[in-house]
């Protein structure tokens, strides 16, 4: 992502909204039996079918053949024929707070997740105070909702991109927010932009000493490359991956640092603009990109690339805004009104060649992740929701479909929602796959997700953590999200 387009982003995006979930069953998790379903664990496995899976509480009881997998005195019966079973999904990268909780939020964007299937989030960049709240509310039942995890907020230069930040300028100031942080029970510490190399190698540095992974943005001062040799975990919005492919990444690297000038016009930005963007696709090599690819395999380096982000707000054109789309009635006025000042912003004065450049990052984006991907680079799905145009819950089924694009296969995609994010987290024998004494969080759907990676969307039932949400449950929360939208 070029500083262009994290200056634009980090001009326009508002403060993300804080929530939880709208009122909902407070019933205790039952012992459910989903019987004559197809499983799709998220393993290499074959699908099975005609199978009966239990869960008991908030553990799965048993995966077997109905023919000879008991069910329990008493189980609820959920009629599996013809379905499709898969593991709750995660989206690992979204913003549960952004600034801070806004009056009302829990009625946001929780039931929309819930109602997308959404079992596990990794909130990137929010206030520890209200995470650690709303963590607590939902493991202690009294919320339904995923399981979160958390960064906290971001480590970034002077002015920061976005906020929550703590702004950390030399090494010193970089090593005592990790501390901070590390003491705040934060899970990661998330790197922003405009961090210079002395304080992102002592972020680097501090976080291996204090055994907590660091995870972000490439700063606009760093290679992907160097971002990958210094440790970082994650790599988000592919920040770094283009101009790591490019033969001109040095060069077109230090035009990028070149800070605007207060008597440069918008015209002469977005001539600056389009003029990198151009140098910067004509320059793309595939043996870099191969190289880079390589790297982040031997470093371990995961990639979690948004492209609802990505297509719907970074690299918006005509086509893919989302003015008059229904889903706007889960949004609520004032971020409605929000989004639209953001994408007239992107539009406006764009011409139809600047649209044409668009397009062709997003391609350049997926040939990248395809790259990646067919060399063994990590992936993971994430949306950045509730960005501009990025709706919650629904943007992670949108995601999965440009992975498949991107020429993941949809196995990959459907992984990259549920038994990846597992493995990232540490988390590989709790949840992310469907076998006996892992996580209650099932999806059930009407339609073979490994046919069509769009059918992930077809949701029939949810399990959440041994709760279950029927496909009634999951209309009524999406009516409540609707009401609560149209009041606010």
């Amino acid at each position: 992502m070029s500083l262009f387009l994290t200056r634009a982003i980090s001009t326009l995006l508002f403060a993300i909204l804080g929530f939880a979930l709208a009122s909902c069953s407070s019933s205790r998790p039952e012992t459910i039996a989903i019987t004559h379903v197809t499983v799709i664990d998220a393993t290499n496995n074959a699908p099975t079918g005609d199978f009966t899976v239990i869960t008991e509480g908030q553990r799965i009881y048993a995966v077997g053949p109905s023919s000879s997998t008991a069910i329990p005195h008493g189980a609820r019966i959920v009629d599996g024929s013809g379905k499709f079973l898969i593991p709750g999904l995660s989206d690992m990268h979204i913003h549960l707070t952004g600034a801070g909780e806004p009056t009302g939020s829990r009625e946001f964007i929780i039931p929309l997740l819930i109602a997308n299937g959404i079992a596990t989030v990794r909130d990137m960049g929010g206030k520890v105070e209200y995470l650690k709240v709303l963590r607590e509310e939902i493991n202690s039942g009294k919320r339904a909702g995923p399981q979160i995890f958390f960064t906290g907020p971001y480590l970034d230069g002077n002015p920061p991109s976005f906020q929550p930040s703590i702004v950390v300028q030399n090494a010193a100031e970089a090593r005592a927010a990790v501390q901070t942080l590390k003491r705040e029970g934060v899970g990661f510490i998330k790197v922003q932009s405009r961090l210079q190399p002395e304080a992102y190698y002592a972020v680097a540095e501090e976080s291996k000493k204090l055994k907590i992974r660091f995870v972000g943005h490439v700063p606009d001062s760093i290679t992907a490359a160097a971002a990958s040799e210094a440790g970082q975990a994650s790599i988000e919005h592919l920040t770094g991956v283009l101009l790591g492919c490019s033969s001109r990444e040095e060069e077109l690297r230090q035009r990028q640092l070149v800070p605007v000038s207060p008597a440069e016009t918008k015209d002469q930005t977005l001539a600056r603009e389009r003029k990198w963007n151009k140098d910067l696709l004509d320059s793309y090599s595939h043996q870099r990109a191969i190289d880079l690819s390589q790297l982040l395999v031997t470093n371990q380096t995961w990639q979690v690339p948004t492209f609802p982000l990505l297509v719907h707000l970074g690299y918006l054109v005509p086509e893919t805004d989302r003015i008059g789309d229904s889903r706007l009635q889960y949004v609520p006025r004032a971020v409605r009104e929000t989004w639209d000042s953001t994408r007239k912003d992107l539009l406006d004065s764009r011409t139809d060649a600047d649209f044409d450049q668009r397009r062709h990052l997003i391609r350049e984006s997926m040939q990248a992740v395809k790259v990646m991907n067919d060399s063994g680079v990590a992936f993971m799905a994430g949306t950045d929701a509730a960005a501009p145009n990025v709706f919650p819950g629904f943007s992670l089924h949108e995601d999965l479909a440009f992975l498949v694009e991107a020429g993941l296969t949809p196995l990959q995609a459907l992984q990259a929602a549920t038994s990846q994010p597992a493995e990232f987290l540490h988390r590989s024998a709790e949840q992310g796959t469907i076998q006996a004494g892992k996580r209650a969080d099932l999806v059930l759907l009407d339609a073979d997700p490994l046919q069509d990676i769009r059918n992930t969307q077809k949701i029939r039932s949810v399990i959440l953590n041994g709760r279950l949400f029927e496909r009634g449950d999951l209309d009524a929360l999406l009516a409540e999200a609707e009401q609560f939208a149209a009041a606010h």
